[in-house]
């Protein structure tokens, strides 16, 4: 279970009175049992006004991590959750306060995780941070020293765009798939073209031709340069009125966890599962193009007026309607389902809200296209 922890240092905000959180202040440790035996060490300290600052590690996976939404100490029971990788925490400290007996849930399964106070003779070793890979300048307009593009198994499930080092890879992705992601569009956005532009599927890895990790915008540049370049891709725009869901503040405000990744680095978005997206360093706009391009079945706005990047997990019970653009067939949702239905559960997990629409959008009309020169 590679996701089941990562490790950040995260501000942990809490409502609990100042007696009850000194109750938490030092250093817990633990080993979860999650098919292999991971280390956990959580670090707690007491913020003003009775507050708790704290960092949640899995020692033997990576020093690094996603942020803790939210510690309570309430009597004797200890909760805490942590977003980006839908995870909680519930246990019960003890009178002396030296050990707490829990469970840590993820994804709907429960493990077990009993924690005690370490002391300095019994404290383990925190790993040092393995250096971050260097970013490629911010101004660096990159092309593709070398690409090669090759058709996908036939029999491989799902979509991905990802980074591997310097490489850039997409893995079972149309020339439909590769024009959405580097424009940031809908592929409702995208119109005309042969027939084989949403049928055939290719896996693509690139090395740029300089040197650092690109971000989202040199990686969607990347692409662009790629499919002019490889596949021939010329088109125009025009405008039209389609249905789109406009992305907005919903009724009682965000309630979004500040993400303290890099505002420049790229963000993380890849589900665990359908119904289930960790976001972590997200921007409302990276979020939206997510969501209309892997979930739903019309173009997403965002108009929420946040610029912020982000931490958090979205949980939902999909329907029918969506991940239609990423080739699965959703089943109609169970009656007995545990989780909400997605426009409910933006609502009660992020504070926001899709508000369906019609607008005018920019519309791609592809003019030409090619099947890919030879690598």
């Amino acid at each position: 279970m590679r996701h089941v922890i990562l490790s950040v240092i995260a501000l942990l905000s809490v409502s609990a009175g100042v007696a009850q959180a000194q109750g938490l202040g030092g250093t817990w440790q633990g080993t979860l049992d999650a098919g292999r035996p991971l280390r956990v060490v959580i670090t707690v300290t007491n913020g003003d006004g009775g507050t708790l600052n704290g960092v949640f590690r899995s020692i033997d996976q990576s020093p690094q991590g996603v942020s803790v939404s939210a510690l309570a100490l309430e009597g004797a029971t200890v909760k805490f959750a942590i977003p980006a990788l839908g995870a909680t925490y519930e246990g019960r400290l003890n009178a002396a306060a030296t050990s707490i007996a829990g469970t840590f849930t993820q994804g709907g399964k429960p493990f077990a995780l009993n924690l005690a106070r370490a002391t300095s003779e019994t404290a383990w070793t925190i790993p040092s941070p393995p250096a971050a890979p260097k970013p490629m300048p911010a101004n660096a307009v990159p092309t593709f020293e070398v690409a090669t593009i090759k058709p996908s198994n036939p029999d491989q499930q799902g979509k991905g765009f990802t980074v591997r080092g310097r490489e850039v890879i997409t893995i079972n992705t149309t020339v439909r798939d590769l024009v959405a992601f580097a424009y940031s569009v809908h592929p409702r956005q995208i119109v005309r073209g042969p027939a084989w532009l949403e049928s055939e599927k290719f896996d693509i890895t690139g090395q740029p031709d300089i040197e650092g990790v690109p971000n989202q915008l040199q990686m969607r540049t990347l692409v662009q340069k790629l499919l002019a370049d490889r596949f021939k891709l010329t088109f125009h725009r025009e405008q039209q009125e389609l249905s789109i869901y406009a992305l907005v503040l919903g009724p009682k405000g965000p309630t979004l966890t500040k993400s303290s990744g890099d505002p420049n680095g790229l963000p993380s978005l890849f589900f665990r599962g359908l119904g289930s997206l960790p976001a972590i360093n997200v921007s409302m706009t990276d979020f939206a193009t997510v969501m209309q391009t892997a979930v739903l079945d019309r173009p997403v706005v965002d108009r929420t007026g946040l610029t912020g990047r982000y931490d958090f997990t979205l949980t939902w019970t999909p329907d029918e309607t969506q991940f239609a653009n990423m080739g699965v067939k959703v089943p109609p949702p169970p009656a007995d389902a545990r989780a909400p239905s997605l426009f409910t559960a933006i609502q009660e997990q992020l504070g926001l809200k899709f508000e369906p629409s019609r607008a005018p959008v920019d519309v791609m009309v592809i003019d030409s296209v090619d099947h890919p020169s030879p690598n």
